[in-house]
Formats: structure tokens, C-alpha cells, sequence
């Protein structure tokens, strides 16, 4: 069970980092099932040519997580069961001797820049050194989760408190 554990932290981008534009990146579009439960997430993505089918339990720093990859007819045939989705370029950077995940969202969502990093483990996660570039911490908070703001019917206000942080 350990390999699927899922420990991250999630912030705002309060500035982006030197040379951003040239670091390797990957398109995604990913939609969401609706579900009874908000402790279970279940997403379909779609990143450059790839596809997965993902299922997230739990919220906050450490969640459960299973992703399996899908052919794209699969894929095409599960998308019509999906309720509302995000768009955006994945940018890798590397940091303190860690892999961040920069997120530059578009669509309706445009202006919505968030970084994540995974841990190994929880002593890593509460020790790592926040870089200058980073803007507040948003792990856990269920306004800036991907199901909510693939579903949310008004994201501009909750871009423009993002961007004030």
C-alpha cells in the first residue's frame, strides 16, 4: 500500500522561476466523474499522447492514489461521463534536489498558476525549504483541488484571490 501513497503539498506561484519556458512539459486535460463522496476522486486525463483513468482517496497532504493507463478508445468512451474540466501545461522544474510540478492553467482557468511537489515521505514534506518563488500553501484546501475548479461554475473569483497572495 505504500507505493500508493500520495504525499504532496500544493502553493500558489507568487513568481515564476528563471528560464520556466525552456524546462520539459506536457499538455493535460483532465475531466472528473461526479461522485457522492468528496473523500473520493476519480479523473480521466489525457497528458501529450498518453491516457489514464486515476482514483484519489483521502484530502489534504497524504492521499491514496491509483492510476492506470487507458487506450484512447477507452478513453474517448468513458469522456462523455465526465462533469466539468481543466486544461493545462505542466511544467517540470527542478529544485532543491526535488522535481516540481509547475501548473499553468487556461481556459476559463487562465491565470491560475499553482506548483506541487511529492514527498517520500511525511518528514520529507514538512522539511522541505519553500523556494522565494513560491506564493502561499494551499495543500488541502478544497477551493484550488482540480475536481473543484474542473467543476466550479465561477472560478474568476477564486483567480483573482490567487493572484492578491
Amino acid at each position: 500500500m505504500g507505493d500508493h501513497l500520495e504525499i504532496e503539498r500544493k502553493f500558489l506561484l507568487k513568481s515564476f522561476p528563471p528560464g520556466w519556458r525552456r524546462r520539459p512539459h506536457s499538455r493535460i486535460v483532465q475531466g472528473y466523474f461526479p461522485l457522492a463522496s468528496h473523500k473520493l476522486e476519480m479523473r480521466l486525463r489525457h497528458k501529450d499522447d498518453q491516457r489514464f483513468i486515476t482514483i484519489k482517496g483521502g484530502r489534504g497532504r497524504i492521499r491514496l492514489e491509483e492510476e492506470f493507463k487507458i487506450p484512447k478508445k477507452r478513453f474517448d468512451s468513458l469522456w462523455p461521463f465526465t462533469e466539468g474540466c481543466i486544461s493545462k501545461t505542466r511544467y517540470r522544474i527542478p529544485c532543491h534536489g526535488k522535481m516540481i510540478e509547475m501548473d499553468v492553467y487556461d481556459g476559463r482557468h487562465r491565470g491560475l498558476v499553482t506548483v506541487d511537489i511529492e514527498f517520500k515521505s511525511r518528514r520529507e514534506a514538512a522539511g522541505f525549504r519553500v523556494p522565494d518563488w513560491f506564493g502561499r500553501e494551499i495543500t488541502g484546501n478544497w477551493r484550488y483541488a482540480n475536481e473543484r475548479l474542473a467543476k466550479a461554475s465561477n472560478v474568476k473569483r477564486l483567480i483573482a484571490d490567487a493572484r492578491r497572495h
